[in-house]
Order: structure tokens, then C-alpha cells, then sequence
């Protein structure tokens, strides 16, 4: 009974759900139903409002297509106003407002650029050529303004301001070309010492200013400009093969209409540029007093007037490379700054012919004539061209400048192999002097004198001299090679020497002469730097010879004499004669007109010495005084001994004053007048 309850229990509830489902069903139907009706009315009312939404669409691009022709309309008018502002700005001319100008001409570019890429405005064409030549016009009146420019500011350096720009020590006394000239005629060593005095000191060079400033900016901008006319490279082609012309206007004929870059003839400005500056370089090189000299010129000119002019180019080189060379390097940069092969081309081209006639002189003399004068200047003028070679290096850079870098090394090389060559002519020229006139007096030879200054002089050339050695023999020892030419020079001198002193027919003169000569190359190279380079065993060697000729001559000059004051000869060979001892005593065996007679021979051999040997000249003191003394303290003591044995026998005779003349005294007084150079008339008094 309770399981049938349980069971209509669950019947009913499963009615009643299955009443709620179908409720539900009824009412998804009916939603769905509904929405479905929804859906069909939207659709029919977007499709009643589409003609609605196209026509406000096509309003809507049509709004916008009008506001981008109206921009474009005013993009174009705008370019027709900028264009207008350019052109009134052209016809003005640069010379009002040069910044307005060069602004306008790249307005007209813009124009140009902006019409040629829009084809569509039927008037393109026309304006496109217009606006072409309203530029060529404006360029042709800015490259005038270039020329005007350029030629109002380049005017010749005066000498005083380049002078101003060269360090204390390398001044002129006054600021003059003559004087310049002047102090160039001093010893072959001024130059040199000169140069290494100004490397010692921190040489500053300061480049005179060329052109103003304030102009330089303008003269850049400018050439930028014309640049960017002229820079394309098929309308360079185009104008290659066009006839020279001087004015822009005439390179539009070689131009198509609707070209929109004007090729400027560049070869007319830059010429124009060369031709301003490369007159104003040379002018300020002939006010300093560079002249234009051949090799027939260098050729025919005396020596001293050829030193002189050398001197002076050492100056000028260094005047033109530090400071006239430098200075136009900085302007050429800085006009044509961001075209370097423009700037090195323009410097070549304006310094070209300065430098031509620098250099050229410089050949004349290194191809001319070799003598051995010519040594120290071409080391002078080799080492200013090797001090010079780094700042021609860089100051003429580039490819356009490698001609005149390779002349300048070229010159540099030239110098040296022909100073090396009259280096080695000089040993010739030494041992082969033929000179015929002797030095009667027998005193230090000019030649001798010549060499020994020569020698001097090129030790001051030391590092220059092993550079020219390390540059054609590198191989060698440069400081062992120094040596050993210069014991080569020493060699050739002592060799010709020998040779002149044959020209003596008496050889107590030989002798002294030898002796004079060797002493004044011993002491010439004890005071100098030769000394080291030879060695003292060189000196000592030499000292050793120089003694050796002392006493030959004091041998050959005196021997006769002292031959008077000798008993030899005297014994009479009758034994009749009456004598006098050494204690005063009688003694027998000498003759008294023997005796007399020796005093008569050695009177007259004496004055015959002094008066020849007064003549005769020891230049070096100290070399006079030691060969007089040498001389008395074999003399005096003999002539005292002599007197003293044998006075007594002449005093006691008729007249002994015309046999006993001189004193010890006398002649230590006489002797102290040999070798002082008299003159005949001077010995007689």
C-alpha cells in the first residue's frame, strides 16, 4: 500500500515537470518567433536607408577631394609666390643682400625640382624653362660676384707683414728685401747655423691672413653654390664638347627644356679664381725679391752675387712654404670646404707657378757647374728643402698637387747626389791644386788655410753630411765614412803641400814651411770638432811630424854657422901663432887670423840669417817662441864658449870691434825679430 503512494507520488511530479518543459518550448518558440520578426524589420530598414548612406558617402569624398585640391592649389600657389620672391630677389642682384640672393637661388631650385616632378599642370614645360633661365641668369651674376668678390680681397702680402710672421731669430733687421739680400752674404756657415738656431727654439710660423674673415664665409658660400650648378657629370660632358664660353647663359642652349639643373662652366670661375690669387702669389713673391732666373742667368753670375741670391732663396723657401703657401692652404679649405679634390685642384693650380719659380732656381743650381765653393750652399739648401718636406707634404696634398711634391723631392735628391759629387771632387781638387804661386815667407799656404775651413765648416754640417751618406750608401757607417773622407781631405792636403814646398830652393824654408802648415792643421783640428772624428792618434801623429820638420829646419839653417863657433880648423899648421886658453893663458897651435876670420864668417852668416829669416813668418805664436828658443839654446851657449875661449885672442888686436859684433845678448835680442814677416826695408832698418 505505502509502495502505490510512493509511486502516484512520482507520477505527478513527472507530470507536472513534463508541463513545464512544454511551457517552456512554447515560450522559446515564441521568442525566437518574435526576434525572427525583429531581424526582418532591420533588414528592411537598412535596406530603405542605403540610398541614404551612398549619398552621404559620395558627399563626403567629395568634401575631402576638395580640400586636397585646394591644398594642392595652395601648394602651387605657394610655389608661384616663392618663385615671384625669388625672381624679384635675382633681379636685384647679390649686392644689396648677398643671404636674400644665395636663398633665392635655392628657392629656384625647389621650383624646379617641384614643377619637373608634376607633370600633370600643363603649363610644367613653360615654367620649367623660365625658372631655368631666371637661375643660369642669377648663377651668371653670382659667379660675377664671385670674380668681384675674390679680386677685391686678394691683394699682394708686403714683405714687412711676412716678415712679422717668422720667428725672432729668422728676422731681417728691418723689415726689407735688401736687407734680406744683405744678410745673406755672410760665411757659408750663416745659413746653416741660422737654420739650426731656429730649430733649436720652438719656432712658431704664423701664416699672414689673406683674405679677410668676414669674407671667407660670403667666398664659401658662393662657390657652393656654383658648385652644385656644375657638378653633374653628363652635363660636364656636355659642356666638353661645347666651345669656351663666358657666360652661364650660353650652357642652356646645350640643355634640354626640361632640365632643371644649370651646368656652370667651371673651368671660366676657377680660372677666375686661378688667375686673381695666382698673380696676387707671384706679386707678393717679386715684392720680397723672388726673381725668375735660367740657368744661363745662375750661370754668368759672379760667385759673390750667387751666394747671395742662394741665401736668399733659403729665405724665400721658407717664407713661401710656412707662411705664403700655408696661408692660401687655409683659404682654398675653407672656401671650398666639403669638396676636397676641388680645394687640392684650385691650390695646385693658383701656387703652380710660384713654385715653378722657387724650385727652378734650385734645379739651375743643382745642375749647374759643380766647384767646391758650391758644397755649403747646396747643403744649405739641401737641408732647407728636407726641413720643408713634411709641411710640403701636407700642405700640398692630394692628387692634383702630386706634380709639385714630386719636384720638390725631386729637387731635394738632386741637391744631395750633386753636393755628394762636389764632396767627392773636393779630395781631388785638394791633391791636384796647381797653384804656382808659393808663400815667400814660408807661413800657412791659403790653401791650406782654405781646407782647413772647408774641413771646419763641415763638421757643422755633421748630421746633414751622414743623412746625404745614409741616402747613397746605407750600407755604411755613417760617422766612419765622415771620418774617413775627411783623413782622405787631410791626406790630399799634406800631398799637395809636399808638392809646393819642392817650389824652396833653400830647405831651411822647406822645412818651415811644412812645419807652419802641418802645425796649423793640427791645431786647427785640436780646436774643433774633427778632433773627435780623427782621434787623437791622428794628432799626435801629426804633432810628431810637425816636430820632425822643426828640426830639420833648425839643422838645414843652422848647421853652417854653428859650424863658425867649433875649434875644428883653427890649429894653425905652423904652430906660430899665439893663442888663448880657456883660463886666458897663451896657448899655442891656434891661429888669431883664424880666428878673426871665423868671427868675420859667423858676422856675416848671422846678418844674412837675420835679415832672411826676419823676412820669413811662424804665425802661431807659441810655435814662433818655442822654434826661437830651440834655436838659442844651441846657439848662445856655443857663441858664449866660443868668446869666451877665443875673445881674449881678438881683444887684444888692433880693432876688435869689427870682429866681435855682437854680444850673447845682441844676438838673443836679434833672434827674437826672426820669423816676424818683415819686410825687406823693415829688416834694413
Amino acid at each position: 500500500m505505502g509502495v502505490a503512494v510512493g509511486m502516484d507520488a512520482l507520477s505527478e511530479r513527472a507530470a507536472m515537470m513534463r508541463e513545464s518543459v512544454q511551457k517552456s518550448q512554447t515560450i522559446s518558440d515564441s521568442i525566437v518567433s518574435i526576434l525572427g520578426s525583429f531581424d526582418h524589420r532591420l533588414s528592411a530598414l537598412e535596406t530603405a536607408m542605403r540610398p541614404t548612406q551612398l549619398r552621404t558617402h559620395s558627399i563626403r569624398r567629395a568634401h575631402e577631394n576638395i580640400d586636397k585640391t585646394l591644398k594642392a592649389a595652395e601648394v602651387i600657389l605657394a610655389q608661384f609666390d616663392h618663385y615671384h620672391q625669388a625672381e624679384a630677389n635675382v633681379l636685384k642682384g647679390p649686392h644689396e643682400d648677398l643671404e636674400s640672393y644665395l636663398e633665392a637661388i635655392d628657392q629656384l631650385r625647389s621650383n624646379i625640382r617641384f614643377f619637373s616632378s608634376n607633370k600633370s599642370l600643363k603649363s610644367d614645360d613653360g615654367v620649367v624653362n623660365h625658372a631655368n633661365n631666371l637661375l643660369a641668369k642669377a648663377i651668371s651674376k653670382l659667379e660675377e660676384e664671385f670674380k668681384q668678390l675674390l679680386a677685391s680681397y686678394s691683394k699682394p702680402v708686403e714683405p714687412d707683414r711676412l716678415f712679422d710672421g717668422l720667428p725672432n731669430s729668422l728676422r731681417p733687421s728691418s723689415g726689407s728685401p735688401g736687407n734680406l739680400a744683405d744678410s745673406s752674404t755672410k760665411a757659408p756657415s750663416h745659413h746653416h747655423s741660422e737654420l739650426h738656431n731656429s730649430n733649436s727654439e720652438t719656432a712658431v710660423y704664423t701664416p699672414p691672413t689673406l683674405i679677410p674673415p668676414r669674407v671667407l664665409p660670403l667666398l664659401r658660400d658662393l662657390a657652393q653654390q656654383m658648385v652644385q650648378a656644375g657638378h653633374q657629370q653628363q652635363l660636364l660632358k656636355i659642356y666638353s664638347r661645347c666651345n669656351p664660353i663666358k657666360h652661364v647663359t650660353a650652357v642652356i642652349r646645350c640643355l634640354q627644356p626640361t632640365t632643371f639643373m644649370v651646368v656652370l662652366p667651371m673651368n671660366t670661375w676657377k680660372q677666375a679664381f686661378k688667375d686673381t690669387r695666382s698673380s696676387v702669389f707671384e706679386e707678393s713673391l717679386r715684392k720680397l725679391g723672388v726673381e725668375k732666373l735660367s740657368k744661363d742667368d745662375v750661370q754668368k753670375m759672379q760667385w759673390e752675387v750667387l751666394e747671395a741670391k742662394i741665401g736668399n732663396w733659403i729665405h724665400f723657401m721658407r717664407i713661401a712654404v710656412k707662411l705664403l703657401f700655408a696661408g692660401e692652404r687655409k683659404v682654398c679649405d675653407q672656401i671650398f670646404e666639403g669638396f676636397d679634390s676641388l680645394s687640392d685642384q684650385c691650390f695646385a693650380e693658383v701656387t703652380a707657378s710660384s713654385v715653378s719659380v722657387l724650385l727652378s732656381f734650385g734645379e739651375a743650381i743643382a745642375r749647374s757647374k759643380r766647384s767646391p765653393e758650391k758644397l755649403f750652399v747646396l747643403l744649405d739648401m739641401y737641408e732647407i728643402m728636407r726641413e720643408l718636406h713634411t709641411e710640403i707634404e701636407t700642405i700640398f696634398k692630394g692628387k692634383a698637387c702630386t706634380e709639385i711634391r714630386e719636384s720638390a723631392l725631386g729637387l731635394t735628391k738632386r741637391l744631395a747626389q750633386t753636393a755628394q759629387e762636389t764632396f767627392g771632387d773636393f779630395e781631388e781638387a785638394v791633391e791636384k791644386d796647381a797653384t804656382k804661386t808659393a808663400v815667400s815667407d814660408g807661413t800657412v799656404h791659403p790653401l791650406t788655410s782654405y781646407v782647413i775651413n772647408y774641413v771646419k765648416f763641415l763638421f757643422d754640417y755633421q748630421s746633414t753630411l751622414k743623412q746625404l751618406f745614409q741616402e747613397f750608401e746605407s750600407e755604411k757607417e755613417t760617422g766612419s765614412q765622415l771620418a774617413s773622407v775627411t783623413m782622405q781631405i787631410m791626406q790630399a792636403l799634406q800631398t799637395n803641400l809636399d808638392g809646393k814646398s819642392k817650389q824652396y830652393k833653400d830647405l831651411a824654408l822647406t822645412h818651415l814651411f811644412l812645419m807652419n802648415n802641418i802645425h796649423y792643421m793640427v791645431r786647427s783640428v785640436r780646436r774643433s770638432e774633427a778632433k773627435d772624428l780623427l782621434g787623437d792618434d791622428w794628432v799626435q801623429r801629426h804633432r810628431r811630424i810637425v816636430q820632425q820638420h822643426a828640426n830639420q829646419y833648425k839643422r838645414n839653417a843652422w848647421a853652417k854657422i854653428l859650424q863658425c863657433l867649433t875649434i875644428q880648423g883653427l890649429s894653425s899648421s905652423g904652430g906660430g901663432g899665439s893663442t888663448v886658453g880657456v883660463d886666458g893663458g897663451n896657448s899655442s897651435g891656434v891661429s888669431r887670423a883664424m880666428v878673426k876670420d871665423r868671427f868675420k864668417t859667423f858676422n856675416m852668416q848671422f846678418e844674412e840669417l837675420h835679415q832672411k829669416q826676419s823676412q820669413w813668418a811662424v804665425p802661431d805664436t807659441e810655435l814662433r817662441e818655442s822654434l826661437r828658443l830651440a834655436v838659442a839654446e844651441v846657439l848662445l851657449p856655443a857663441y858664449r864658449n866660443f868668446i869666451k875661449r877665443f875673445g881674449p885672442l881678438v881683444e887684444s888686436g888692433k880693432n876688435p870691434q869689427k870682429y866681435i859684433r855682437f854680444t850673447a845678448e845682441d844676438l838673443e835680442r836679434m833672434l827674437g825679430e826672426f820669423f816676424e814677416g818683415r819686410t825687406l826695408n823693415e829688416t834694413k832698418r
